[in-house]
């Protein structure tokens, strides 16, 4: 039997273990309370760079930790205004043969073109 084989095959003993094992936890959190405001009490303002979020909304998926609070949106001033510029789109400046822009554009030909060239062999 080689490696190749053996790493081939799944793992049934693993699977049936992880699926039918039961959730643990150290000790129980504790519920914690969070006032959510009402979309008729807000007006949507349209902003270019603002959350999508609005303030006081529970965002779930967030908080990972045992026994910490839920993560609520804050007001879009209460976050760096650094933040709001990763949603531009990068300027990258044409400053003519052997500068920045060309060699950023040379590097996403060649790329692409290993991808295909990759995505080809597959085939």
């Amino acid at each position: 039997m080689s490696l190749l084989y053996s790493l081939r095959r799944p793992q049934r003993h693993l699977l049936t273990v992880c699926r039918n094992a039961p959730r643990c936890y150290a000790t129980k959190t504790k519920p914690v309370e969070v006032t959510v405001t009402t979309p008729e009490a807000t007006t949507p303002e349209v902003d270019k760079a603002g959350s999508s979020a609005p303030e006081g909304t529970v965002l779930t998926g967030l908080n990972y930790l045992k026994g910490q609070p839920q993560v609520v949106a804050l007001a879009d001033d209460a976050y760096p205004p650094w933040l709001w510029k990763l949603l531009e789109p990068k300027v990258i400046p044409d400053d003519g043969p052997g500068g920045v822009g060309e060699k950023l554009r040379m590097r996403r030909e060649r790329r692409q073109r290993i991808r295909d060239q990759n995505f080809m062999k597959t085939q």
